[in-house]
C-alpha cells in the first residue's frame, strides 16, 4: 500500500486547513488509518485515528474538538480537516497505516507540511 498525503500549507492562526492522504491498494475494513505529526525538535506525536469501517475513532487531547478525521470509502482516501489551528500545529503531518489493528503502523505518507502563524 503507498499512501500520499497532501494539503499543508501555511495560515494564520485560526484558520482550517483539509489534509488528504491517497491510499494505493487494497485497503481492508479492519485496518487502521492514523495521521500524526512531528514539530521540529520533537518526537512525532500520533494525532488522530479510524478504523478504515468507519468506527473507532480516537482523537488526541491536544486536537479533540478542534481536528476531524474522515475517510472517503469509495476514494480510498482519509481526511484530516483542521480547524481552529494555532502554532503549536506547526509540524510536518503523516498519514499512516496499520494492518493488524495493533497500533504498529506499517505504511506511512511522506508528510505534508502545516506552518500556523501567530
Amino acid at each position: 500500500v503507498q499512501l500520499q498525503a497532501s494539503g499543508g500549507g501555511l495560515v494564520q492562526a485560526g484558520a482550517s486547513l483539509r489534509l488528504s492522504c491517497a491510499a494505493n491498494g487494497v485497503i481492508y475494513n479492519n485496518y487502521v488509518l492514523g495521521w500524526f505529526r512531528q514539530a521540529p525538535g520533537k518526537e512525532r506525536e500520533s494525532v488522530a485515528r479510524i478504523r478504515w469501517r468507519g468506527d473507532r475513532i480516537w482523537y488526541a487531547d491536544s486536537v479533540k474538538g478542534r481536528f476531524t478525521i474522515s475517510r472517503d470509502y469509495a476514494k480510498n482516501t482519509l481526511f484530516l480537516k483542521m480547524n481552529s489551528l494555532k502554532p503549536e500545529d506547526t509540524a510536518v503531518y503523516y498519514c499512516a497505516l496499520d494492518r493488524n489493528s495493533d497500533l504498529e503502523f506499517d505504511y506511512w505518507g511522506q508528510g505534508t507540511q502545516v506552518t500556523v502563524s501567530s
